[in-house]
């Protein structure tokens, strides 16, 4: 009996040490300290990618030019500077047969240029991701770290345009 107890325990602690992963391992970085997947939006698969993308943005686009409708959603997520201030980036991302897949990825220069402490981004509702083309999420931010956040609100409407202000309330 004792000998099958300290049988159990070996095959529980190996077991227990193979799940956890190292910490170097992370699946996230360290540096994105907010992000929230939201809203909805299709094409019929040669539209360009958001707009204000960078020429590096990672194309899904059909190279044939044939007309594939593809879908998706963005992903708005903050990533922690040295000086502690964030940079906001907002992805578009293609639902495939497989996995989703970057589609492009733009940083959100109306934030850049605050140098925000950023303290939490917050889509819509909580629903999951909506059927509605479009984006709304609020990103709440200080300018002074001692003082109180303020909630700005990203918008993709129905055509794909960007828009980035104060929120009003």
């Amino acid at each position: 009996m004792a000998m099958r107890q300290l049988l159990m325990t070996t095959v529980l602690l190996l077991g227990w040490s193979a799940v956890v992963a190292p910490a170097q391992d992370a699946i996230l970085p360290a540096p994105v300290i907010f992000a929230t997947s939201t809203g909805y939006w299709e094409d019929d698969g040669n539209s360009p990618a958001v707009e204000r993308a960078p020429t590096g943005a990672e194309a899904v686009a059909n190279p044939e030019r044939k007309a594939v409708q593809r879908h998706g959603y963005y992903k708005l997520f903050a990533v922690r500077q040295e000086d502690r201030t964030s940079k906001i980036y907002l992805q578009q991302i293609a639902q495939t047969a497989t996995d989703p897949a970057i589609v492009s990825t733009i940083e959100l220069q109306e934030f850049s240029d605050l140098k925000p402490y950023v303290t939490d981004i917050r889509p819509e509702n909580s629903n999951g991701i909506i059927k509605e083309p479009g984006l709304f999420a609020t990103v709440y931010l200080k300018t002074d770290p001692a003082a109180e956040p303020d909630g700005w609100t990203v918008l993709i409407d129905e055509f794909g345009d960007i828009t980035v202000e104060k929120a009003t309330n």
